[in-house]
């Protein structure tokens, strides 16, 4: 979770109304919050979830998460529940009709990437097996430091920028290393709930 002002980079985690401590970057929004208790950090290795967060991570460049969050719904609709294997077959007349959808974010570049994001990812399983595998080559070693303020969180880590060009090697698009980083964090393979947080150290695989 990338912040760029200097005010942003020295807060630590929030007390919210219900008690609990949370990272700052969660504001008040139920759906942050529920994303963020029960979503971010969380190590998962389901193929289709990972392939779909990275997509989105991919669509919010230029935007905030929570853009991103709010339109998730449509974008499960817009693109086949991210069953890659119909994406992948998207004529250029339904990436047409997907421009007009008001649902997503409405750019051509990105969606256009969800269907070369869809080809590669179909590539990359024929050729490595499961896309979980594939992405937990890249997970840190050893132990990190929990970071106690926003500014602690680094915009990318040699980690991201080493599974960004692998994923660019392959054909995938919008998969920068800041980006990358972004998706590490959301689907768990680094932990950055900040110091004090409740669900620091939470991170699990499922």
């Amino acid at each position: 979770m990338h912040v760029s002002t200097d005010a942003a980079k020295r807060r630590g985690a929030v007390r919210h109304a219900d008690g609990k401590w949370r990272c700052a970057w969660c504001a008040d929004d139920p759906l942050y919050v529920r994303y963020h208790d029960t979503e971010w950090g969380v190590a998962r290795k389901d193929d289709q979830h990972l392939f779909e967060m990275l997509c989105l991570e991919g669509a919010q460049a230029g935007l905030s998460w929570i853009t991103v969050l709010r339109k998730r719904a449509a974008y499960r609709r817009a693109f086949a529940g991210f069953d890659a294997v119909k994406m992948a077959r998207f004529s250029v007349a339904r990436r047409k009709r997907l421009m007009q959808d008001a649902g997503i974010v409405r750019n051509r570049l990105k969606i256009e990437a969800f269907v070369l994001n869809a080809q590669a990812y179909l590539r990359l399983r024929k050729e490595e097996g499961a896309f979980s595998e594939y992405l937990w080559r890249f997970a840190p070693k050893g132990r990190r430091a929990r970071p106690r303020y926003l500014g602690d969180l680094p915009p990318a880590t040699a980690d991201s920028e080493a599974l960004s060009r692998d994923l660019r090697r392959r054909g995938f698009k919008f998969v920068g290393a800041t980006i990358c980083y972004a998706f590490m964090q959301a689907v768990g393979i680094v932990d950055d709930h900040q110091q004090r947080c409740f669900a620091a150290g939470r991170r699990r695989r499922r």
